[in-house]
């Protein structure tokens, strides 16, 4: 359970650091065609807070109108309610199942993964993703592949090189165009 909660945590820690440098940028379109920077930075809150917080009775006191605080704040709701799930679960509120944590945590660290690139993107900064983290969200990606893309919540994949790195894989298997010429 420590290395998911690490690797999350990671992830979201590369996600701050780009919504940290996006002021005055919050609405510069985003590689996701139906949302703006500030809507990255909501679906990621919002992914959070449907499949993790609310389930645990979680729920944050935001602004209404500042993405990075209101990202800053979901940040330590997301570590609190997850240093409670030391077996791989964590128990909901009355009438709320179990949320395993082993399952769901994968699918978010490579949701806040992609979509730090999303936000980086759309406010004009480079974001070099975690390696490791690539890697491993890649297989997850790859593993579910068929489900994923008849979600229609991604494009459909896009040609890269057989050598190019994980990154270059992962954001293309997911739609988006790691190099901006497409």
């Amino acid at each position: 359970m420590d290395e998911l909660i690490d690797r999350h945590r990671r992830a979201c820690d590369g996600f701050s650091a780009i919504v940290g440098q996006a002021e005055g940028r919050w609405n510069r379109p985003s590689p996701c065609t139906e949302w703006d920077a500030r809507g990255v930075v909501e679906h990621v809150i919002g992914f959070h807070d449907v499949l993790l917080l609310r389930p645990m009775g979680t729920k944050p006191t935001r602004p209404k109108d500042d993405p990075a605080t209101r990202w800053s704040i979901t940040v330590p709701a997301i570590f609190s309610t997850l240093a409670d799930a030391s077996d791989g679960y964590l128990t909901g509120d009355a009438g709320i199942p179990d949320v395993d944590i082993r399952r769901l945590l994968p699918m978010l660290t490579t949701d806040v993964l992609v979509h730090t690139w999303d936000v980086a993107r759309a406010v004009g900064v480079e974001a070099v993703l975690d390696a490791d983290l690539c890697e491993r969200s890649l297989a997850l990606v790859l593993a579910n592949e068929a489900g994923l893309h008849a979600s229609d919540m991604f494009g459909p994949p896009l040609p890269v090189p057989d050598d190019a790195d994980a990154q270059t894989k992962l954001l293309a298997l997911l739609g988006r165009d790691p190099d901006g010429t497409r």
